[in-house]
């Protein structure tokens, strides 16, 4: 498996210091959170999108994903989402990314209500994507946090280029278990993300390792299925100024993955 970390960790960093982080201690990729604060979103042009490519190139790092913030199933009319979809998977072809986040966004709406607005959304940008060579991933997250909340979804859009992210966070705190959101993802699994956290009630950012959340786990079911993806570690930062700074950690995470790995290997 390779390993990223994701900018919502480093937030507002220049490109060239992420690109510097990335390879100065080890990791293979980086997951762009694109947002209007961030130096990547869709609102930059073709230079800035060379620049940003040639940055990553010449440190030979790859750009994992775009992390983007469109809620699939959110309220109102299905263009805006439409529009946010067309624009995400734009940027991640022209940075050469093969995937792009998005999250469910259902809010209150009954779960086949939410379901179905959102698949039909993804499944109107799903040719779009496959003909620009990007896939959408929808995450398991808040109106969708399991495994099997996700999977519900993509078996109503029934395709290739629409699959998913698992978050390892939402479904241990719907009490799903990893195997069982490994079993109902893997046909569409694009990558996982880690995290650590000290409980269920605080869900402050802690350095791999030093949580509760079972990543021997999460790594021995990749694993022995055979599954040879991207654990990207979204250290959540933004949302916790008060969280230790990300570069100190970003060592010794990838130490304890690697022997996650190797344990599990």
């Amino acid at each position: 498996m390779k390993l990223a970390f994701s900018t919502l960790g480093v937030p507002g960093m220049p490109i060239a210091d992420v690109v510097r982080l990335a390879a100065g201690s080890g990791y293979h990729g980086v997951e762009l959170r694109s947002h209007p604060e961030e130096p990547v979103h869709p609102g930059i042009g073709l230079t800035e999108r060379v620049d940003v490519v040639e940055q990553f190139k010449d440190a030979s790092v790859e750009i994992l994903s775009v992390a983007g913030y469109t809620k699939a199933a959110e309220p109102g009319d299905d263009e805006p989402v439409g529009e946010e979809l067309r624009a995400l998977l734009a940027l991640a072809r022209d940075l050469g990314a093969p995937y792009v986040r998005v999250f469910p966004g259902g809010g209150d709406r009954p779960p086949e209500e939410a379901d179905a607005i959102a698949a039909r959304r993804l499944a109107a940008a799903a040719p779009h994507a496959s003909d620009l060579g990007v896939r959408l991933l929808l995450e398991t997250h808040d109106s969708h946090p399991r495994g099997v909340d996700v999977a519900r979804v993509l078996g109503l859009v029934g395709h290739r280029s629409v699959g998913a992210v698992w978050d390892v966070l939402p479904p241990w705190l719907g009490g799903e278990e990893p195997a069982s959101t490994y079993a109902v993802l893997a046909p569409h699994l694009g990558y996982v993300q880690v995290k650590d956290i000290a409980s269920a009630e605080d869900t402050t950012p802690l350095p791999i390792g030093d949580g509760v959340l079972p990543l021997a786990e999460c790594v021995e079911t990749l694993s022995r299925a055979g599954w040879d993806g991207w654990l990207s570690w979204e250290y959540e930062k933004r949302w916790s100024p008060e969280a230790a700074e990300l570069p100190a950690l970003l060592e010794p995470a990838r130490d304890h993955l690697s022997w996650l790995l190797a344990q599990s290997a």
